[in-house]
């Protein structure tokens, strides 16, 4: 919220959420009060999807340079892991056939 603030600083939008959020959240107005602001390029994200469970995937983030904002996250999987058996068993419900290589 702090890097759309601070791209932004006119938003009135965001402006009048930010206000909303002090006015009625003790925890946000002491949050937002004291600036702690960080980038997360790297780090642990804990998923749920509703067909496989739960998933712990590692993730990088790296900035688009060709358009301002935009970000590419990639998220890997523990080898040999649960969650890396969970994301095998997704990819292998989008995965081509061979009768469907063969027609190609």
């Amino acid at each position: 919220m702090r890097t759309e603030a601070g791209r932004d600083p006119y938003d009135r939008a965001l402006t009048d959420l930010i206000g909303e959020l002090s006015t009625r959240s003790e925890r946000f107005r002491t949050a937002w009060a004291a600036h702690n602001v960080r980038q997360h390029r790297t780090g642990v994200k804990r998923l749920h999807h509703p067909d496989v469970g739960d998933l712990t995937l590692a993730y990088e983030s790296l900035e688009v340079t060709a358009d301002a904002g935009l970000r590419l996250n990639a998220y890997t999987a523990e080898p040999g892991s649960r969650s890396q058996e969970a994301l095998n068993l997704l990819a292998s419900w989008t995965a081509p056939s061979n009768a469907d290589l063969h027609q190609a």
